[in-house]
C-alpha cells in the first residue's frame, strides 16, 4: 500500500476518516463544481497545493470507498467533479488524448566504395569512411 490519502488517517491499521481535512475535501468537490478553477476551489477549501495536486484528490478513487478506506464523497459529486474536468479540458484543447507514436523511415541500406585507406586516428577512419557513402536508399 501506498500512502495514506489526505482526508483519511490510521488507527489500529485501519483507515479513518480525517474529519477536518475530510471537510476539505468536501469543500473542495464544493467549489470546483461551482466553477471555481483547481486551484481556486483547494485554496478556499484551505488546501494550500497546486493544480495536479488538487486534480489528484478530485480524481481520488479512494474517496468513493473500497475495502480499506470509508466513503468520503459520495459518487454523484465525484462523477460530477470528473464530468467537469473532462469537459474544462476539452474546451481549453488539453484532452491530452495520446496521439500514434509514428517511427520515421529511417534508411537502413546504403552503398558504399570500397574502401582502401587505413588511418591510425579512429576518428580520421570514422570520417573517411562516413565519406564513402554512396547513397541511401529505403
Amino acid at each position: 500500500m501506498g500512502h495514506t490519502p489526505f482526508g483519511y488517517k490510521i488507527k489500529n491499521g485501519c483507515a479513518v476518516i480525517d474529519e477536518d481535512a475530510a471537510a476539505k475535501i468536501k469543500l473542495l468537490y464544493k467549489n470546483y463544481l461551482s466553477g471555481m478553477s483547481l486551484v481556486k476551489a483547494a485554496h478556499e477549501a484551505g488546501i494550500n497545493t497546486h493544480h495536479s495536486t488538487a486534480k489528484r484528490i478530485i480524481q481520488n478513487p479512494h474517496y468513493l470507498g473500497d475495502e480499506f478506506y470509508p466513503t468520503l464523497i459520495d459518487r454523484q459529486p465525484y462523477e460530477k467533479a470528473a464530468a467537469e474536468i473532462g469537459r474544462r479540458s476539452e474546451v481549453l484543447g488539453r484532452n491530452h488524448q495520446k496521439k500514434k507514436f509514428v517511427i520515421p523511415a529511417v534508411p537502413t541500406r546504403f552503398f558504399m566504395a570500397a574502401a582502401n585507406k587505413q588511418y591510425e586516428d579512429p576518428k580520421l577512419q570514422a570520417e573517411y569512411l562516413y565519406g564513402l557513402i554512396e547513397s541511401e536508399a529505403n
